[in-house]
């Protein structure tokens, strides 16, 4: 059996050797992150550039914001947000064979970074977890820890799949028994669901913490019959937590916010032959799963976790669900996404 390897340097390493201008690509949260992650590094940013529709003459952490044809010479371009938008995925893909671009990886949840002292912590966690894909999953594990690890674009651009590949091949949801889906945002994943089922379903139990985005959710499927909403926040048992919502994909549980009460997968799952859960809770996968212990030991459904808010995720995740039950199926994928969002792993 082969042991997992990872390749090249650091980002922060390839951007010190190169010794060229960095110019961060993006503004907002993520290029706050970049920003603050190299200064504590000692690389220096030359400036700041968006795409040219975005140029208005606005500054950005002091530097005003440029088209990138406003500068000169040679330079590294290190994109700072996220996106699945395919014009724009295939721009940065357009700039990687005209420009030196290293793509940054930061947490989307939490402060902790991918360097190489966090890779040779967690070697033998990270190996465990590799061990347990098929040999196609490995290759994609492989790509995204060397993409994050590296910064270097073409490791996600040869493990990038559609979505459709995997429910169709692997998945293969049939409607029968319970869906819980945590993390329904606006019912977008509700409706992936009934896609894939021919619109069968016996049940579905979707949860969305966020006020707009529940709202939303009971828009679309809050007159079904045998669809039931909540707006609670799901975890590993029922307690009291602060959610911070952020109108959006971003809202999660923190150390602000608003109170509240939280439910776990085995309170409401206890009578129910749960064949599906899906997962996407911002960061609070781990939580979640300790929760859905006794029902991932009773029913072994079919999971789609998400694995790409904390870097730790890849590895923590399958290992915590091999502990439940060591006779699933990993499959791991990634899907069109820049960075390495949209990262998930499947089991059956």
């Amino acid at each position: 059996m082969s042991d997992f390897k990872l390749c090249g340097e650091h980002y922060i390493k390839r951007i010190k050797t190169a010794g060229l201008p960095v110019i961060i690509y993006g503004m907002g949260n993520g290029a706050d992150k970049v920003i603050d992650l190299f200064e504590q590094n000692g690389i220096k940013i030359a400036g700041v550039t968006a795409s040219d529709d975005f140029v208005r003459g606005q500054t950005f952490r002091g530097f005003k914001v440029k088209r990138l044809s406003e500068f000169d010479g040679e330079f590294i371009i290190a994109p700072s947000f996220g996106t699945c938008i395919s014009s724009v995925m295939q721009h940065i893909i357009d700039l990687s064979k005209l420009f030196n671009v290293i793509y940054p990886s930061v947490p989307v949840i939490g402060e902790e970074t991918a360097d190489d002292i966090f890779f040779e912590r967690n070697y033998d966690k990270i190996n465990k977890a590799y061990s347990l894909f098929s040999e196609g999953s490995k290759k994609i594990f492989t790509g995204c820890m060397n993409f994050i690890y590296t910064g270097d674009l073409s490791y996600l651009l040869d493990i990038t799949t559609e979505k459709s590949e995997i429910f169709t091949d692997f998945l293969k949801p049939d409607g029968s028994g319970t869906y819980i889906d945590i993390g329904a945002y606006r019912g977008e994943t509700v409706e992936e669901y009934l896609k894939y089922t021919s619109g069968k379903y016996e049940r579905i139990i979707a949860a969305e913490p966020d006020p707009k985005s529940f709202k939303k959710l009971k828009e679309r499927f809050g007159e079904f019959s045998g669809i039931i909403l909540t707006d609670r926040v799901c975890s590993d048992k029922a307690k009291t937590v602060y959610f911070d919502s952020l109108s959006g994909r971003q809202s999660h549980i923190s150390g602000s916010g608003k109170p509240a009460q939280t439910f776990s997968i085995d309170e409401i799952a206890c009578e129910y032959d749960v064949s599906y859960i899906k997962i996407d809770a911002e960061g609070s996968e781990i939580e979640i799963l300790k929760g859905a212990e006794n029902t991932i030991k009773r029913c072994k459904p079919r999971l789609n976790t998400a694995l790409y808010h904390r870097f730790r995720d890849f590895f923590e995740i399958p290992l915590q669900i091999m502990e439940y039950r060591d006779d699933y199926e990993f499959e791991m994928r990634h899907h069109p996404y820049f960075p390495c969002w949209d990262t998930n792993l499947y089991c059956r």
